[in-house]
């Protein structure tokens, strides 16, 4: 049986798989997955939208702590993954990064006060990395093809 280290990271790492096999999908421009733009798109909105939900429930686990900036910061993240939704695909790609390193960088100045386990920001700074690469290669696309 895997503890929450080893799951988090099992599901984390195996999340990537749409995000690699959508951006390769663009590229190459397989049959099968034509409407890769907008499905992967929609997939990083929704993990956008996930992200920031971390932060809800780092606010609901701790009742005894003033924690109505950890309410706000889990709606940013959202609003910004449906907005995605909305605009032209290569706007969206870039709202996504913007939001994925907003994100990070918010993660990474609140560490302590978060309390999160020290294996998570190094995980986290991974996945993001792949994210953001992954859209930018998809961005690229747009600007080649």
């Amino acid at each position: 049986m895997f503890g929450k280290e080893q799951t988090a990271k099992l599901l984390g790492y195996s999340g990537l798989i749409p995000f690699i096999l959508f951006t390769i999908g663009i590229w190459i421009q397989i049959p099968m997955v034509s409407d890769s733009p907008y499905i992967l798109i929609t997939y990083v909105a929704v993990i956008l939208s996930f992200m920031g939900a971390i932060h809800w429930g780092i606010a609901i686990s701790n009742p005894k702590e003033d924690n109505f900036r950890y309410f706000i910061i889990n709606v940013k993240p959202a609003l910004m993954a449906w907005a995605t939704l909305l605009v032209p695909e290569s706007y969206a790609i870039i709202l996504l990064v913007i939001g994925f390193i907003a994100l990070i960088m918010y993660d990474w100045a609140a560490e302590k006060s978060l309390k999160l386990p020290s294996w998570y920001l190094p995980m986290r700074k991974k996945l993001t990395t792949v994210v953001i690469l992954c859209l930018c290669i998809t961005q690229l696309s747009f600007v080649i093809h």
